[in-house]
């Protein structure tokens, strides 16, 4: 018979703790190692092997991300937000958190996450797997830049990334076309695609990235390369090796 899942409670306030506690001890498929405010959750995760934690997201001095990033990837448990604010529901379920319980929520719903708790927890390692690999995605996300300090004609400027049309590989250099005007940075390629969002920028070929918000056209070559036709008019290739992650940012055409 399988042992109890470890579960831990963290949560700012005593009485929410306490209640969340109670219920759950109903169930004879968990026990409840221990509860606590976010400061104190890394070293409870982390000693009692806490198999699945119920973990509030707006928290004082230490919030819910900031808990599961403090942690030792080899000590994530599944994970089940709770809280009384629904604006964190999208970035939650991007670290690939089991549910998200908004308060109050009723006995009901509260079976339904450890429901899914339980499927989760009975395909090994997955829960960890997926939270490494969503707490690397987050954290590349925060590195994420939304403008460039760029020297031109004795000044340096701010240039936003949302208003470049593409940038262009320039050896260990790169163009940034925005407009009418061209800047160098002192940033390679790789570097520059590792930190742009890639929601809005992809990367077309060895030399070129594009925004793809001013990509207007897109004209067939010859062994599945093609012609990007920007908002400008400027032509830029898309590789064929390229070509499959552009076409899912904007839908494969019929």
């Amino acid at each position: 018979m399988r042992a109890p899942i470890r579960v831990a409670v963290i949560d700012d306030e005593p009485l929410a703790r306490a209640a969340l506690r109670q219920a759950l001890a109903a169930d004879p498929e968990l026990v409840v190692v221990g509860d606590c405010s976010g400061v104190d959750a890394p070293a409870l995760i982390e000693d009692e092997r806490v198999e699945l934690a119920f973990l509030d997201v707006q928290m004082p001095e230490i919030d819910g991300f900031a808990v599961l990033a403090a942690l030792d990837p080899a000590a994530l448990p599944a994970i089940v937000f709770v809280t009384a604010h629904d604006a964190y529901a999208v970035r939650a379920f991007e670290v690939h958190a089991i549910d998200y319980l908004l308060k109050p929520f009723d006995d009901a719903r509260l079976a339904t996450a450890v429901a899914r708790a339980k499927a989760r927890l009975g395909r090994s390692g997955e829960a960890s797997e997926q939270l490494l690999a969503l707490l690397a995605e987050q954290a590349r996300r925060e590195r994420q830049i939304e403008r460039l300090l760029v020297r031109t004609r004795g000044k340096v400027v701010a240039v936003h990334t949302r208003d470049i049309d593409w940038i262009e590989a320039a050896d260990y250099y790169a163009t940034l076309h925005v407009g009418a005007a061209s800047h160098l940075v002192r940033q390679t390629m790789t570097e520059l695609e590792e930190r742009l969002d890639r929601r809005q920028f992809v990367r077309v070929h060895r030399g070129a990235i594009v925004n793809i918000e001013r990509v207007r056209e897109v004209h067939p070559l010859f062994r599945g390369d093609c012609t990007l036709v920007l908002a400008d008019g400027t032509q830029v290739r898309l590789s064929r090796t390229r070509r499959g992650e552009f076409e899912r940012m904007f839908g494969t055409p019929r």
